[in-house]
């Protein structure tokens, strides 16, 4: 899933005023929305390992990847070949 973050994204303005970067919750906000997109709701979920690596800035284009299947995802973002965030999602009570 291919994503760019509108420089005028209400975070933005707090994460850091005159040099914006994105905030890493955005970053996987889209992550949950791309397995939701694909597998349906999550109704709980929790994230046991996430690393961000880059900043993604305000307007760069990105695009998420996603291995696996229900109840666990690993999830990468990138930024041309760039990594900027890894981990993982797993949905309900699963280990």
């Amino acid at each position: 899933m291919d994503f760019v973050v509108d420089p005028s994204h209400p975070s933005l303005s707090g994460h850091f005023p005159g040099n914006p970067i994105v905030p890493g919750v955005v970053l996987l906000e889209r992550v949950v929305a791309a397995i939701e997109q694909a597998h349906g709701p999550l109704s709980r979920m929790r994230l046991p390992q996430v690393k961000f690596l880059q900043p993604l800035l305000p307007g760069e284009a990105a695009r998420i990847e996603i291995d696996g299947a229900a109840p666990r995802w690993r999830f990468r973002v990138l930024r041309g070949d760039a990594l900027l965030a890894s981990g993982d999602v797993v949905a309900g009570d699963a280990p």
